[in-house]
């Protein structure tokens, strides 16, 4: 199993959030781990803007969008931004898609909310074609009419993960993408419910064995601090309350929240949670640093301890 980190998201001035990405990204470089993902929260920095800056500032770490709104804008506009950064990062980039949520598509930005999984599958069509170039991107189906020549190109493949929580979805990723990229998924859904259907969509299709890249929160603690880690994590990462998605996976687990997810504890408590993420089924675990405390001096020390135990634990996992 490959070892990532959440970056981005963060409070702060528009100066500050640029030079604090860097800071982070170089520090995950240089911690060894392989991966970063940075989640497209609706009112903060565009995630592919976001991975363009960490290429400039690093030289090897694979840089994934976690996830892009696929409603927000045009397969072919989004290939063209996506093959750009690519490109830029020296073919690092993987790009995390996914329908999201009514709360932010409809409720936010206005737009329909409809079949979204059907609306998935036609949008992969002209997204993999035009990844797929150079050449004409010529696609119709129920939701596009595309005739649209494209002179770009991978040189190197750039994988598309898919945010899949239900069958369809997971059919749909295993046949139409590379993986899945996940949030409020415990090992117990994976391991009994996404691996298995993904596996089973990407086999009967042909295609390599998808990656499953899952998003838990980590907080080192004390066994005394571990109900705090999570009544934390419920606190600020709380979108099951809101989203019927995520509501519908966590009946598939054993956890009732995000802080049943939330990896806290010592570090041999860290490290064995992670293994039983890797015995589920999950290629890349995407760790979300939760640091704990009462005043900013606290959580920045808890951020730091914590990020030191995911650098030594990157080695344990692989």
């Amino acid at each position: 199993m490959r070892l990532g980190v959440m970056i981005g998201a963060e409070r702060g001035d528009m100066a500050r959030k640029v030079s604090k990405l860097v800071s982070d990204i170089q520090w995950a470089e240089s911690a060894g781990l392989d991966s970063a993902w940075m989640p497209q929260v609706p009112n903060d920095f565009d995630c592919l803007t976001m991975v363009a800056l960490m290429a400039a500032n690093t030289t090897r770490i694979e840089l994934g969008t976690a996830v892009v709104p696929l409603q927000a804008q045009h397969p072919i506009a989004l290939a063209r931004q996506a093959l750009s950064v690519h490109a830029m990062s020296g073919g690092r980039l993987a790009l995390g898609v996914g329908p999201s949520h009514h709360w932010i598509v409809r409720d936010m930005l206005g737009l329909p909310y409809e079949k979204p999984a059907a609306y998935t599958r036609d949008y992969l069509q002209v997204l993999n074609t035009a990844i797929a170039g150079p050449g004409p991107v010529d696609v119709e189906n129920d939701s596009f009419t595309v005739h649209n020549p494209t002179v770009l190109a991978a040189d190197t493949p750039m994988p598309v993960l898919v945010s899949a929580l239900g069958p369809v979805m997971l059919q749909i990723a295993g046949e139409h993408a590379d993986g899945t990229s996940l949030w409020m998924a415990d090992e117990k859904a994976i391991g009994e419910h996404i691996a298995p259907k993904i596996n089973k969509a990407a086999a009967e299709a042909g295609k390599p064995a998808p990656r499953i890249v899952a998003g838990i929160p980590v907080t080192l603690c004390a066994n005394s601090e571990i109900e705090a880690a999570k009544d934390r994590a419920n606190r600020i990462l709380a979108e099951a309350e809101t989203s019927p998605n995520y509501q519908r996976l966590l009946d598939r687990g054993e956890a009732r929240n995000v802080g049943d997810l939330c990896a806290a504890g010592d570090e041999e408590s860290i490290l064995k949670r992670f293994k039983q993420f890797a015995d589920a089924g999950v290629t890349d675990l995407s760790v979300r640093l939760l640091p704990i405390g009462q005043t900013r001096d606290e959580l920045i020390a808890s951020k730091y301890r914590t990020r030191e135990v995911i650098a030594e634990l990157a080695k344990a996992v692989q």
